[in-house]
Parts: C-alpha cells; structure tokens; sequence
C-alpha cells in the first residue's frame, strides 16, 4: 500500500492511531560524534512523514508534542522512532516539518526533470544521486559535460518549469504491461504493494516512492551549478532547486556586499583584487622567509662569538619554522652545544628542536617530548616534532640546563 504522504504529498496535519511501540536504538552522528540513542520505533495505521528511500531522506515532524527523529521503511510498514513511548491503540496527531517536506518534493521532482531532459536531449542516463542538504547531485553515465551542454539543458529545464507542466501519481499492479513502458532503476527487494509512478506529462514517467510537487511550476527555478569528475568515467552535476536557489543567491550576495567592504572594490574586480593580495601575500611571505633565515643566521652567529656562552642555548621565537630552527642548529656547533628550539605561540601549540651530542639527545628527547605534550623522534643528534602546549617549556629549560651542567661537572 502507498502511505498518506505519497497519496497526498501536501496534507501537512493528520490524525491516526498507534499500532504498535516498540524497544529500539538509533545511531546518530552529533558534533562529529557517533552515538546511540535509546528509544521507540513506533508504527501507525498510516503516516503522512515520508520514511526514506528512493534517494530521498526522510521526514521530520510530531507524533502530538513528541519529535519524530527518524522514519524507515519495513517492508510496506514505516516504523517511526521517538525518544518517548506511546500507548497502542491511542490516537494521534502527526504534523510534518513541512519546510523540509517541500524542499525535498523540490529537489526530487527537479532531479526527474534533469533526469529526463539530460537523457532526451543527450542520451546521458541517470546512474545514481544524491539529495543533500544544501545541493542535489545526479551522477550522469558520461564522461563529461561539456559548458555548452549545461547551459542548454538548464534553459529548457526552466522553460518547462515555466510551463505550467502537471506531475501526476498513478498506482499500477506490478503486472500491468504500463509498467514496462516507464523509467525505472529497479525495485527494492522488500517491495510490496502496488507500482508508484510519477508522470511528468509529455516528459517522463518514473517508478519512485517519493514526495513530488503536482506542477513543475512550484519548482520555481533550478539551478545547475556545475559538474564534478565522478566514479569509473562518470560525471556528477550538482543542482540546486526553488528555495535553495533564493537563499543561494541571498547568501552569495551577502558575501558580496561582506567583501565590497573588505575589498574597496566593486563585485566585479573582486577577482582581480584577490588576485593581486595573493599575489602580494606570496611576496611578503618570500621577503618574510629570507629575514627569518637571515636573523637565524645571526643568531646562532651571535651565539658562538659570546666568550660567555658555555655548552647550552636555548631560544623561543613566536614566528617561525623547522627550518629557521635547523638554521640555527646548523650553524651552532652541536656536537659540543646542547640547542633548544621552540616556535610558536607561548602558552599553546608550536614546533621544538632538540639538537646535540647523540646521547644527550637520546637520553633528554622523551622527557621534552612528554613536557610539552607533543608527537616526535629522533636520530643523528636531532629529535624534533610538535607540540600540543608550550606551558612547561620553563620546566624543559631547567631541565636541559641541569643536564649540561651535570654533565660538565662530570667531565671536569
């Protein structure tokens, strides 16, 4: 059987009653993190929230005040996961998050039009896609698409949207010789019921289990924003559809108007005046790197001409990079001068080298390491790597200056 919401994709509000509520767990991604959440699955004689599949997430909404925070497919059940449970037999009122219902009818119906129309008119056939949540993405069986393709394809995609073209839903026994004569990728193992197909008038029809608009013109516009290289000699066009293509534009001119102000220019210098900063940022990252090895040079020079400099140094710079400390390192004598090296920021993250007598350097390196909680290794006299906290890198001085001193004692 189809569920309310394929029967009526626009009925927002609904009243049903609980079959059955169940013991159940969701996998969940939060901040990055996966997690398992301990719930409910909840079934309904019928359910107006779309349980996902066909290439199209599933719904959002409210079982009476209770989120609805997932929607699967059981064979011809949806099963409705909620943190709370319900009593079988009660009767409820389902509400849908229509704002997310109607972008999802709208980029699905807009991916049949693309579908279709990329195959009418180029014979590229639709493999796959991909409704995300900020852009739509149809992996076409081809190579590529060439510039010319694309922009012919998306005039005649909004003048059919300009058309006033009716999408219609027709429900065929899965014997009915019609059913041969429509698009279709397969049908689920589980499948049961009758055949749902989309019809585009004069333009496609398509098996699909999805929410659809009823005319082409509620899709507004669409939006093909380019195509990406895809797997095994395919190619990937990212579109967007209605709503997105207004807070598309509303973002991209938000950005203008952010970088007329950060620019001084009008938006269509914009690419030259970011061409010529990076172009100067590169110079002054040039000039920037040639005093930074010039200073190490002095500085290590600094070092061996001071009568007083005895077998230990140490320097922390906040600008800085492994290779102006190897300068300095290079420069030093350090078979006979134990050299410690930091850059970065004081209190926080930074690089450090440990350079010196090959047993010193083996015996101090982990010990420096496990100070300034950091990631290293060494050989030949140098142990180098990052640290996650400068915050003891006092403690790591003393400690290198009680090495050296302990060791020159020894000697004497």
């Amino acid at each position: 059987m189809a569920f309310q919401c394929q029967r009526d994709c626009y009925m927002k509000e609904f009243v049903t009653c609980v079959v059955s509520c169940c013991p159940a767990e969701l996998k969940q991604e939060v901040n990055g993190k996966k997690e398992t959440l301990k719930g409910f699955n909840v079934k309904l004689q019928d359910t107006i929230l779309f349980p996902e599949g066909g290439g199209q997430p599933d719904d959002h909404g409210l079982i009476g005040d209770i989120p609805v925070l997932r929607v699967t497919r059981q064979g011809p059940e949806a099963l409705h996961f909620v943190v709370t449970p319900l009593e079988e037999g009660q009767e409820v009122h389902v509400k849908v998050d229509w704002e997310r219902r109607f972008d999802h009818m709208q980029q699905h119906s807009g991916q049949h039009l693309i579908t279709a129309l990329a195959d009418t008119m180029f014979g590229y056939k639709t493999t796959s896609w991909d409704l995300g949540r900020q852009r739509s993405t149809i992996e076409l069986d081809t190579p590529c698409v060439k510039p010319t393709q694309l922009q012919e394809l998306e005039e005649i995609i909004n003048e059919k949207i300009r058309g006033h073209i009716p999408v219609t839903v027709q429900l065929l026994s899965i014997d009915d010789p019609a059913v041969e004569k429509v698009r279709s990728r397969g049908l689920p193992e589980d499948h049961a019921g009758p055949i749902r197909i989309i019809d585009i008038e004069g333009i496609d029809a398509n098996m699909c289990c999805g929410t659809h608009v009823s005319n082409l013109s509620q899709l507004q516009v669409i939006k093909l924003l380019g195509t990406e290289k895809g797997k095994k000699n395919k190619t990937n066009l990212i579109f967007l559809a209605g709503n997105r293509v207004l807070k598309y534009a509303e973002k991209s001119y938000s950005t203008e108007r952010s970088m007329v102000s950060l620019l001084k220019t009008g938006a269509d210098e914009h690419v030259e005046a970011v061409d010529k900063l990076q172009k100067s940022v590169k110079l002054l990252q040039k000039t920037n790197l040639s005093l930074l090895r010039d200073m190490a040079v002095l500085i290590a020079q600094n070092f061996k001409n001071d009568p007083q400099r005895g077998n230990f140094f140490s320097l922390h710079k906040k600008e800085g990079d492994n290779e102006f400390m190897n300068i300095i390192a290079n420069e030093i004598n350090t078979e006979e001068t134990l050299v410690f090296l930091t850059v970065g920021e004081e209190k926080g993250p930074g690089l450090f080298l440990l350079a010196g007598p090959s047993g010193a350097v083996t015996q101090m390196g982990p010990q420096v390491l496990e100070l300034l909680q950091g990631k290293g290794a060494g050989k030949n006299g140098r142990f180098q790597g990052k640290a996650n906290s400068m915050a003891r890198r006092a403690e790591v001085e003393a400690l290198l200056k009680e090495h050296c001193k302990h060791h020159t004692s020894q000697e004497e």
